[in-house]
């Protein structure tokens, strides 16, 4: 599930709510690598890359996670959230319409679940990308945007940094969201979100 700030929900924390069982709430989604930063993760070199022109985004692909994704068009929801994929479909992602389609100039966001109650989604392993890794967005018009990871990023959904992570960079950029971390059993939702930052590369 993907939780307020951003919303993506936990099959073992889950699970272990609903069934009443009492404890830390442990299991896979709730363990964040030593990787993760806690500050902004910034290109090594300046990104050179000329920016594409608009086209939407059509299917993600991550090779290093065996990711084959298509992608949907989200909005804000009617209390101003920003629209998450449905949970009934664990291979989702989500294109955000406020930021802009991967490959042009400024800040592009994805999103997709960690995982629901029946498994694990499509974005549950994102948290292990490091720099160099390389995602790839299809885009309508046959073109391909290829980025290259940065760093992977955990904050608080408390005090979501709106501004820094929807923010446009002077770089074709793009981001991917999805929860993690301490799972809270009252709210049934993940109290940080796990965020990929990425640069274009061709």
């Amino acid at each position: 599930m993907l939780g307020t700030a951003l919303a993506a929900g936990g099959a073992t924390a889950i699970v272990r709510a609903i069934s009443g069982q009492s404890g830390p709430l442990t299991g896979a989604a709730t363990e964040i690598p030593a990787t993760v930063q806690t500050s902004q993760p910034q290109p090594a070199t300046e990104p050179t890359a000329i920016p594409l022109a608009a086209s939407q985004p059509l299917r993600i692909e991550i090779p290093v996670l065996n990711i084959s994704a298509p992608v949907m068009r989200l909005g804000d929801d009617p209390g101003g959230s920003v629209q998450v994929p449905p949970l009934g479909n664990h291979n989702l992602t989500g294109w955000y319409d406020r930021s802009v389609m991967p490959g042009q100039a400024g800040t592009s966001v994805i999103l997709g679940h960690v995982d629901t109650l029946t498994g694990t989604s499509v974005f549950f392993y994102i948290k292990t990308l490091t720099r160099g890794d390389t995602i790839k967005v299809v885009r309508a018009d046959g073109s391909t945007a290829v980025f290259s990871v940065d760093g992977v990023q955990r904050v608080t959904k408390a005090t979501f940094p709106a501004g820094e992570i929807y923010g446009n960079t002077r770089y074709p950029g793009l981001r991917l969201i999805t929860c993690g971390g301490p799972f809270d059993t009252a709210a049934r939702q993940y109290l940080d979100n796990i965020v990929v930052y990425s640069h274009l590369i061709s």
